[in-house]
């Protein structure tokens, strides 16, 4: 089922609440600074709304807890995919589906770049295959939506500062609007 933009409003304002086993933030606050630094950084509306949505799969398999500790890779990059592949183009959509292998391929072309994440990153990482090796690292890189995922990855590791202050999840669902295909109809009269 396709979801609609008032969906995933409900979707974040019923379970955003929720935070990330030894993250400082919950997955609302996560997703708006992650947005809030693409936008910072000049990002286009198209890679503001994947940096919104890249772990909204977290929320729609409403699993309790977090599956890293339970050993579970949860596929959360793959899971949200049918739900938004009605609303948004391949320019939303492959820098969500890429943002974990993304990570991947940062610890084998930046060797420190491993020890820089978070705990449950570090934890995911194990269950999602480790460190790329050279030619997983170069299919990667000539996939299209690598480049938006790897700068979707840096800035998600960034995302996770207590107190924050972003814009409002209204004023990225706009952006978000934008890009949608299911475009508001003006009315003329």
């Amino acid at each position: 089922m396709a979801l609609t933009l008032q969906d995933i409003e409900q979707i974040f304002l019923e379970r955003g609440h929720r935070s990330y086993h030894g993250e400082s933030v919950s997955h609302l606050r996560h997703a708006l600074q992650t947005a809030a630094l693409a936008e910072r950084n000049g990002a286009g509306p198209h890679l503001i709304t994947a940096c919104l949505l890249h772990d909204l799969g977290h929320l729609i398999a409403d699993r309790p807890g977090t599956p890293t500790l339970r050993g579970i890779d949860d596929k959360h990059q793959y899971f949200v995919l049918p739900f938004l592949r009605g609303l948004f183009s391949p320019a939303v959509l492959d820098p969500i589906r890429l943002h974990v292998e993304a990570k991947r391929y940062l610890c084998y072309v930046e060797p420190q770049y491993e020890a820089s994440l978070s705990e449950d990153s570090k934890r995911s990482l194990a269950l999602q295959g480790g460190s790329f090796d050279a030619g997983q690292a170069v299919d990667f890189a000539s996939m299209p939506g690598a480049p938006d995922a790897i700068r979707l990855r840096r800035w998600d590791d960034m995302a996770k500062v207590p107190g924050l202050a972003t814009p409002s999840l209204d004023h990225f669902l706009e952006i978000a609007e934008g890009v949608s295909g299911r475009v508001k109809l003006a009315a003329v009269w």
